[in-house]
Order: structure tokens, then C-alpha cells, then sequence
């Protein structure tokens, strides 16, 4: 019975913690107090069976309750296995707790406290039945009170400050392990809802806001997709509207990684407790102005001689009109004196910004990127192909050009894509400068996907001069398929870290 009423204690402080709201203070006494229970239970338990008188009535009850704590121990066992188990996965996949710590977060505005029950583990007789329940119901009743007591010490703290949370994650790992090996298996479960509920809580949220958690709700990767593709219809519609021989896109555009940093400020209106994990209709709103804010299109016709770069050995001197956008952008900096931001919003800023923080930063932006096997098996195709003719002919040219972008744009455009995803472009130049101006690039040291883009700048003069398709990377090998390459299309592999590598455009398929 001992095991019985642990697991029945456990069940108990994994509900009572439900009601436990952004805490650290009250942890320490919550394991005291989970401590005292199962004392409590336990004597009181063998307080009432020292009042049996009849011994056979005595030994019948103890085969019940012999049999029946068997079972128990048994079945606590395997879930106690399995619960370590899965906690050390958590450790390693903290995701996926995070993913129920959302859900449960968005639910909250709408639904109600649970109403908290006790279930046995298994029918049995009537009379060890009856002795079960009157544990189980003390040990409800210290449970209950201990809450009552933490929540009521959680009340009277002060608001947890950035440095509080920062140390609550250097300290997470090595507390789960620490438990794991004395087997507080209930009291793991309490530290990490607690830690990571606070966690959530607080302007830190934004790093698993593009976690999915079913089809009700909206990931902070999608929104960001769909803002880039307003960008990108812009670009077009400006293309589109202004006839033009070439054209040219300037692009300093504003990041995701400072745009997201000034809408956490906007969204914790000066306040440490905040929800950024959760994304709504208002938020969104809020998003897409500050985006819109901290960005802006421009644009003009020049008349201009021909691009010879894209000639080989020729002379053009004739004039055409290039279409030249620009993209010009505003800083957090410019946007904390625009918003007019708090003293703690711009502290909430600084934190952000920080170097740590940067790995985290691309999972919120580009979430999982899937790639396009597509892109790959048509371009896989053309290996082979000397000269490029079907290229830069179906391009517009009519002698041949140096023709790695037309390739790239002939395949994107074989694959069915849309030109606000992956555009028609002939200048490596320009290739790269839409990819930074839809927001969907990635610099040099990123593990690319099956059908990103991939730059190259050959003289490491911070110019981009070829262009090619990622095929796959293994080994920390970036295996592609390039045209232009030596005039034909062409498999090459390179190391992920090699320096002739400039970046990655990243297209959202």
C-alpha cells in the first residue's frame, strides 16, 4: 500500500500544480511538502490497521492488499521506467514539452479550472477498497493544503526579473539530472511545468512561438512567411507596373531578428510577465505594422548602357531602362524614440539582442524548412547539358550570356514556382539581393535543405559571382548541382564551412 499511495500522491501534485502560475519561489516547499504527504499517508494508514481486530478478517485484508500492491508495484515500476525515460528525452527534445505548455496556454483565456478527481488504479474488494479511498482522501486533503500554502507564497513574490530567468535555464539540465538520480520522479515533473510555464511566461516565449501545435492554432514562422510574401507581391506588382529592360533590386532591409525584438517590446508593454509564444489576429496586426514601420519600397527608372559582366568578351553600347528597387529600413534604435519604449522595454531589447541568442533566433524565423525535392530531380536532369542554350535563350538573350542564374530561374520556373518565391533573375546580384529583401535568406554556415539556393563568391571579396541548387548535405559535405560551371551543368560537393560559399537564399515552397 505504501506504493499505491505514492503513485496515488503523485497523480495529486501532478494536478495540484496546475493551479501553480509562474513560479520558482515556492518549488523547495512544494518537495517538502510532497515529502510530508507521503509520510502522512503512510502513517496513517498503519494507524488504521493496527485497530483490526479479527485476525482472520487481518489476514484476509492483507492478501488483498498484498495482491493488489504487487500489481501496483509492478505497474509503477514500468510507468516509473517509462517516465524517466521520457524525461531524459525531454532533456534532449525540451520541444515537445513546450508544445503542450502552448497549448495549454492559449487554451487558458477560455477555459476553466479543471475540476481536480482521485482515481483508483484498480477495482478492488470492498473492504481494502474503503481503506484506499480514506488515504487517498487525506493524503487529497494535505495535497490540497500544501497548495494553498505555495500559491499563497507565490502571491507575495516579486515579479521575476530577466536575470532570475536567465538562471533558471543554466540551471534546469543539471536539476532534472540531479533528480533523475535520486527518483523524484513527481517531483521532476513539478520542476520542469513550473520552470518551463515560466519560462513561456516571460519575453523568452518568442523562441518557441513557431512551435505548431495543431491545426487551431498559428505559428510565428507562418506569419512571418506570409509577411514575406506581401514583400515579395510589392516587388512584383512594381516590376510588373514600370516596363523595363533589366532590373536591380538595393536591399537593406530591416531583419526578422530586430523586427521581432521591437514587437516582444511592443507586446510586453513594459513588463517581464508577457505572452509572446501565442499568436492572434491583434498580434498579428501588430506585426505586420511594425514590419511596414521599419520598412520601405522605392523605386526609379534609369537609363543605363547594357550589364557587360553578364557578356562574355562582348561590347554592348546599347542603352536600356533598369529598373532600380530599393529597400531602405529603420533600426531598433530608430524604433525604441518612434514607439516611444520604457526604460525596461529598451532593457528588454538589449537582452534579446544578445550574441547567446543568436542559434535560436533562426528555428523562430524559418521554423522547419522542408525543401524541394522537385527543384533537385529537374535540375539532377540537366547534368550533363554544355552551353546552356535552353537557358539563357528561354530567358530572353539571344547569344549566349554567362547563364548559372538562368539556370536557376529556368528550373524554378520547369518546377511550377512562383517567380514571389524563387524570381527570374540573370545578375547572381540580384538573386541575392531579393532573397535578403523577402526575408528568407541565410548567410554562409547554415545547414541548408534539398532546393535552396546556394551563392558563391569566388575572389572572397564580399561579391557574389555564382549561383547554383542544393542537391542534399552529408557529412558536413553541400553536395550541388550548378550550371555555368565550366560551361556545363555539373554535380560538385564543397565542405559547409568552405569560404567560397556567400550565403543561402531559402525560399518558403
Amino acid at each position: 500500500m505504501i506504493e499505491i499511495t505514492k503513485i496515488k500522491t503523485k497523480d495529486i501534485a501532478k494536478e495540484s500544480i496546475k493551479s501553480i502560475d509562474k513560479t520558482v519561489v515556492g518549488l523547495e516547499k512544494t518537495k517538502d511538502n510532497i515529502v510530508n504527504i507521503k509520510e502522512k499517508t503512510e502513517n496513517a494508514y498503519k494507524s488504521d490497521n493496527d485497530n483490526n481486530a479479527p485476525e482472520y478478517a487481518s489476514n484476509k485484508i492483507d492478501y488483498v492488499k498484498n495482491t493488489i500492491t504487487r500489481k501496483a508495484i509492478k505497474d509503477y515500476n514500468k510507468r516509473g521506467t517509462k517516465a524517466t525515460k521520457e524525461t531524459t528525452e525531454n532533456v534532449k527534445k525540451i520541444k515537445s514539452k513546450i508544445k503542450n505548455i502552448k497549448t495549454k496556454l492559449a487554451e487558458r483565456k477560455n477555459i476553466k479550472k479543471a475540476q481536480r478527481t482521485v482515481k483508483t488504479t484498480k477495482q478492488l474488494t470492498e473492504k481494502a477498497a474503503k481503506e484506499t479511498v480514506k488515504n487517498v482522501e487525506r493524503g487529497r486533503k494535505l495535497a490540497k493544503e500544501s497548495t494553498k500554502r505555495t500559491t499563497q507564497s507565490i502571491k507575495a513574490a516579486a515579479k521575476v526579473t530577466i536575470v532570475t530567468i536567465k538562471g533558471i535555464i543554466a540551471a534546469l539540465k543539471s536539476l532534472i539530472t540531479f533528480l533523475i538520480a535520486g527518483g523524484w520522479i513527481v517531483i521532476i515533473i513539478v520542476v520542469v511545468i513550473c520552470l518551463v510555464g515560466l519560462l513561456l511566461s516571460s519575453i523568452f516565449g518568442i523562441f518557441f512561438s513557431s512551435e505548431n501545435t495543431g491545426a487551431n492554432t498559428i505559428s510565428m514562422n507562418t506569419v512571418i512567411s506570409e509577411i514575406n510574401k506581401e514583400m515579395a507581391t510589392k516587388i512584383k506588382e512594381i516590376e510588373n507596373n514600370n516596363p523595363h529592360d533589366n532590373y536591380k533590386i538595393e536591399s537593406n532591409r530591416a531583419s526578422w531578428k530586430d523586427i521581432l525584438i521591437v514587437y516582444v517590446a511592443t507586446i510586453s508593454k513594459g513588463t517581464n510577465e508577457t505572452d509572446v509564444i501565442t499568436i492572434d489576429n491583434y498580434k498579428i496586426e501588430q506585426l505586420k505594422k511594425i514590419f511596414w514601420d521599419m520598412n520601405t519600397i522605392t523605386y526609379e527608372i534609369k537609363q543605363e548602357p547594357k550589364d557587360s559582366t553578364l557578356y562574355e568578351g562582348q561590347q554592348d553600347s546599347t542603352i536600356e531602362n533598369v529598373l532600380y528597387i530599393k529597400i531602405s529600413s529603420k533600426t531598433p534604435e530608430d524604433m525604441i524614440d518612434i514607439y516611444g519604449f520604457s526604460p525596461l522595454q529598451v532593457e528588454q531589447m538589449e537582452e534579446l539582442q544578445k550574441e547567446e541568442y543568436s542559434s535560436m533566433w533562426a528555428s523562430v524565423i524559418f521554423g522547419s524548412p522542408i525543401g524541394s525535392p522537385n527543384m533537385v530531380q529537374i535540375a539532377l536532369e540537366q547534368v550533363g547539358n554544355v552551353g546552356g542554350e535552353p537557358y539563357w535563350s528561354w530567358y530572353g538573350f539571344t547569344s549566349r550570356v554567362e547563364w548559372c542564374a538562368c539556370f536557376v530561374s529556368w528550373v524554378a520556373n520547369q518546377a511550377g514556382i512562383d517567380e514571389t518565391i524563387i524570381p527570374k533573375f540573370s545578375l547572381v546580384s540580384t538573386g541575392v539581393n531579393f532573397f535578403k529583401a523577402t526575408g528568407v535568406w541565410q548567410d554562409k554556415g547554415y545547414s541548408p535543405q534539398p532546393g535552396d539556393i546556394i551563392f558563391f563568391d569566388w575572389e572572397n571579396d564580399g561579391k557574389p559571382n555564382h549561383v547554383g541548387i542544393v542537391e542534399k548535405v552529408e557529412n558536413n559535405e553541400v553536395y550541388t548541382i550548378e550550371g555555368n560551371s565550366s560551361d556545363e551543368c555539373k554535380e560538385k560537393n564543397y565542405s559547409i564551412s568552405s569560404n567560397l560559399i556567400f550565403g543561402y537564399g531559402v525560399p518558403a515552397y
